[in-house]
């Protein structure tokens, strides 16, 4: 039996790059925002000129293609900060951000952030470092769709699903968090039934099982060869 109390692995978040005191400087400047769970934090095409943190709740990054297709990009948790921020005026979201439960979310003004930066060198140099990993993040998603089919981005996905939220599961890992196959397709831009055949080939081969519909991820090795796994830390090797 399968006992998840926890949805994410404490510790793995987008900001580990920043020490506790430049952290508490750029808690200093946000304004807090509660949202409800189904509510839009911003539209594709809103202008980008902040950056939000959640403090609590999780929000998923999508795109809507001209179809009504929509591709999950990133989910991100507890500690996690995200936005759109470019040094040209006047520039927007290229996708949506919507809030998957309750959430507190703060929220940074990009002309407080660009003083708090010019103040402090230290605090300059880590956001540098930070922008690299969201970069860096964007390029190894696409990546995996683009070079190794949807075989790989499923693979891929599902190592970071592990990386997220997984949990010891005996000498296994168990994802803690449902997902329906559904959701498992907006990731990587497939259809529910090829994602069926792909999740079906995977528990044949004993690379994966289920329990409770829970993910258990029993052979990693298997799917870091589809995917070509480069070994990335596991703050970019999320979901």
């Amino acid at each position: 039996m399968i006992d998840v109390l926890q949805t994410s692995v404490k510790g793995v978040h987008n900001t580990d790059f920043f020490s506790e005191e430049n952290m508490n400087k750029l808690k200093e400047i946000m304004y807090e925002h509660k949202m409800p769970a189904g509510s839009r934090l911003f539209w594709e095409g809103d202008k980008a000129d902040k950056l939000y943190f959640i403090k609590r709740g999780r929000v998923k990054i999508t795109k809507s293609s001209d179809d009504g297709k929509t591709f999950i990009l990133y989910m991100y948790g507890e500690a996690d900060m995200f936005g759109q921020l470019d040094p040209f005026h006047n520039s927007t979201h290229g996708f949506n951000g919507e809030v998957m439960e309750d959430s507190t979310i703060g929220i940074i003004q990009q002309k407080d952030l660009e003083v708090l930066l010019w103040q402090h060198g230290d605090l300059a140099i880590e956001f540098m470092k930070w922008m690299g990993l969201m970069h860096r993040m964007t390029e190894t998603k696409f990546r995996d769709i683009m070079m190794f089919g949807k075989p790989g981005a499923l693979c891929s996905t599902l190592i970071r699903l592990a990386n997220t939220y997984g949990k010891p599961h005996g000498t296994h890992t168990v994802i803690s968090k449902k997902l329906t196959n559904s959701e498992l397709a907006d990731m990587i831009g497939a259809t529910r039934e090829s994602v069926n055949r792909m999740l079906s080939d995977l528990k044949k081969v004993e690379v994966i099982a289920y329990e409770n519909n829970y993910i258990i991820i029993k052979r990693l090795d298997y799917l870091r060869d589809v995917c070509q796994c480069e070994n990335c830390p596991k703050d970019m090797c999320r979901i």
